[in-house]
Order: C-alpha cells, then structure tokens, then sequence
C-alpha cells in the first residue's frame, strides 16, 4: 500500500511495504491518492486528463512505473521468513529495584510505585543475580543493557551503585559490554548521585511533564504538592554536566494539556534539548485521551513540528523522541517487524526476581513470566510475545505505517483495549500523526541543505 500526504506545502508519498519514501509533485499526489495497486498508463490518463497535460501525464507515469519496478512503490507484501533470525538472546533487563516512590502521580500506570503488590526494595543479592541471568541467557550478543527503574529508583541507589560495580567486575570475562541506563522522577537528585549517574549510566531519563502549572497539577508528592520546583535545578545541572551522554527529559501529556506543544519548547527553553512528550497510558479517567482529543492532538503534532523547523532555521534545534526519523538508513527490517523485543529480548524484574515481558506489565499477575531462579516457566507467553509483530497484527498488515511504528507498544494495546495483538485506534492516530510530521520534517531539512548546497 501507497500512503500519500501533504503538509508545510510538501507532497510526500511513503510505501508501506518498503518503507521508502518519496517527494512527489502534485499530478503524481493526484495520481497515488486514487489506486492502491498498480496502474496502466491509460488509467492514469484517465484520472488526469482534465487537469494535466498528455505529456506531463506520461512523465508522470513512467517515474511511477520505474519506482514500482524497484520495488519501491506498490511492493510486495513483507513475508514472514524476514523473521528468520528472531530472539538472539536477551540484550536488556529492566530492574525494578524500588517498588516504591515518594511521589503520587495521578496518571502512574505503575500504582504510585507499588505496582498493586507490596512495597518493597530489591536487595543486592536479587539484583546480583539478575546480572548473571542476563549474561547468561544472553547468547552471543556483546552488548547488554540493565535498566534500572521503579517506583523511584533513587530510594534504593546503594543497591544501585552495588549492581553497576558488581557488572564492570564480570563483564570482561564474560565478554560482555553493560550498558546502564536509570529513570528517576528528579526529586532525590544532589550533588553526589548527580556525579555518579553522569560518570556511570550510559543514559538517563528524567520526568519531567513541562510547564510548572501542567506538571504540578498532576505529579505531586504525598502531601499533594508539587515538584516543579524541586527538579528543576538538580535535573538542569545533571544535564548540563553530563557531556555527550545521552539523556531524555520524559513528559506525559494527557486530556488536560493538549496543548502540549507549549511543554515542549517550553522545556527546550530551559535549556533541556533531549525530549519526549509521551500521550498518557490507560483508559477511564477524566485525563486520559479519547477519541474526542484526536482531532485536536493530530493538529497539535503539525503545530510543534512547524515550531521544531522554526528552532532549527533560528540555530535553537533541540531533539524530539518522536521527530528523529532517518528516511535513507533506520533500523533493520527485522527491527522494524518485530519492535522493542517485549517478552523475547527484553524482561523485567520485581524486587523478588519474578520475571515479567516488560515494565508497564509488572503487576498483573497473568503476565509472570517465572523468576530469577526457575527461568522462563510460561513459554506460552514468550511464544505470544514472539508473535506480536505487524506480520501477525491483523490492522497492521495493510497499515502504511507499520515500518515506522513496529506495531506500537504492546502495553499500550494491552491498558488500552485489551489485547497486545489489537492496536487501539486513537494510539495509532497519534502515531502516524508524528510518523508523517518526521518525515515532512526530515524532508524540509534535506531540501534545504540541498538549496544551500546549490548557492
């Protein structure tokens, strides 16, 4: 399938089979908006004689002819040999080391921290042995990831610090390469674990949700009050010392900002240039997103995109998660089919060493994997999450997007409606919305560079 779009006066046609992507001009967007499969020079005639000439007709048609002949427009369907080489191994463990947080966040998918069991902390033995597990099971990939999470990780930073030292004394005779990445919601952020984290962790991620009236309202402490100020300075002076280390600053948006793209390049203000602004996950609730919003979300993504290209030609860029789309070289196809590796590459861990598909299903008790000590006990359920890529994803397999978007997230299927296998409607509205804005985004940038080149 062909998708063809136009936004910020350019016409863009993607291939959904192959994922390519072309600039086209308006008799080809006329022409791809009306077939779904291949056509004759007679039919496109037939659609275009009363608007373009016969000989800009035939231009038209045989570069169309000569892209589908590449196998870039109208491509064959993606086959499932393509996922021949699925499941090297694990390359990441995501460690729950607190179930528990000081903050009381009204959208917390995670229950406030707890994840609807006990509070507790992960001790040092557990997390110990996480790291073995992963260096065990994870076949011969290099390079591995322990992410370190909750709750509020920082409440158990000892363990932290603990685990990351116990990694570096292993990785070389294991030959293995950690990575290590920590999420903290900034409160407990001070000089000394600022340092450690920058020298140490090879990423971080921050939540912050963007304007001091937007994230107060809805991230506040036990007390119910709330935390702007308290991240503020810590979270800058993190970033700002961190050198060339990655980091994102996280937002959530939800029913009650969505306008916000104002959170956006207000964070980007602040001096913040690694961002994500993340819609709210789950249903039922006066904040989270329903179909009603998406009108007003799809025109919100154009508004930021058109400010994104305004801060790159005034030399102010910052970097948007959902903007960063490279249309000659992504990820590999297999990537693409199969997504994050939810269940199959990637697990997560509760302080007692149950294993779980990834973060978001800690908690729900259908969704124990086994533990530390047993291994994978329900293969059924490494089977299911196997099979949850777009070749197997009934409304993604004639979707344009798919390439892009890898299916989405299971989680958010599953807290949505119900089912990994079913994206939710309005999730992928929003997806393709920030898919297409990428790209005209990316395009815009690659023509200007190209008019710079010329003069």
């Amino acid at each position: 399938m062909v998708h063809v779009y136009s936004m910020n006066g350019i016409n863009v046609a993607v291939d959904g089979n192959s994922g390519s992507i072309h600039v086209i001009d308006d008799a080809a967007y006329d022409l791809l908006a009306q077939f779904q499969k291949p056509f004759t020079f007679e039919q496109a005639s037939e659609q275009l004689q009363e608007r373009y000439p016969a000989q800009s007709i035939r231009e038209v048609w045989e570069e169309i002819d000569s892209l589908v002949k590449k196998g870039l427009l109208f491509s064959p369907d993606i086959q499932a040999s393509d996922l021949n080489h699925m499941n090297n191994g694990l390359k990441a463990l995501c460690l729950h080391v607190a179930h528990d947080c000081n903050l009381m966040c009204e959208y917390c998918f995670a229950s406030k921290g707890s994840y609807k069991v006990e509070k507790k902390l992960m001790p040092e033995e557990v997390a110990f042995k996480a790291v073995d597990f992963i260096v065990k099971h994870s076949g011969k990939r290099k390079n591995i990831e322990i992410d370190f999470f909750g709750g509020e990780p920082l409440l158990n930073f000892e363990v932290v610090k603990k685990t990351v030292e116990y990694g570096r004394k292993i990785e070389t005779l294991a030959g293995k390469k950690f990575y290590f990445t920590i999420t903290t919601n900034g409160t407990l952020l001070d000089g000394d674990n600022i340092e450690y984290i920058n020298e140490n962790m090879d990423n971080v991620v921050i939540s912050i949700d963007g304007r001091k009236e937007v994230h107060d309202a809805i991230r506040y402490d036990a007390a119910g009050q709330g935390t702007y100020d308290r991240i503020l300075d810590d979270a800058l002076k993190l970033v700002r010392s961190r050198g060339n280390k990655s980091y994102f600053i996280r937002g959530t948006f939800t029913s009650r900002n969505l306008d916000f793209s104002k959170d956006v390049l207000h964070l980007a203000d602040l001096g913040f240039n690694e961002l994500s602004m993340e819609p709210v996950v789950g249903r039922g609730e006066d904040f989270h997103i329903r179909a009603e919003h998406i009108p007003e979300i799809i025109a919100e993504y154009e508004r930021l995109a058109y400010a994104y290209l305004k801060r790159i030609e005034e030399g102010k860029p910052f970097k948007f998660y959902h903007f960063n789309v490279n249309i000659y070289k992504g990820p590999c196809l297999y990537k693409r089919i199969s997504a994050c590796g939810a269940g199959t590459e990637y697990l997560a861990v509760t302080p007692e060493g149950d294993l779980y598909p990834c973060h978001q299903f800690v908690g729900q008790h259908e969704f124990n994997m086994g533990n530390l000590d047993t291994g994978i006990k329900e293969h059924t359920l490494s089977e299911r999450f196997g099979k949850a890529n777009i070749l197997n994803k009934e409304d993604c397999r004639d979707c344009w997007a798919k390439l892009y978007c890898s299916g989405g997230c299971h989680a958010n299927s599953y807290y949505a409606g119900g089912d990994i296998l079913k994206p939710v409607e309005l999730i992928c509205a929003m997806q393709k919305k920030r898919i297409e804005c990428a790209i005209m985004i990316e395009v815009c940038r690659l023509l200007e560079s190209e008019n710079n080149l010329v003069s």
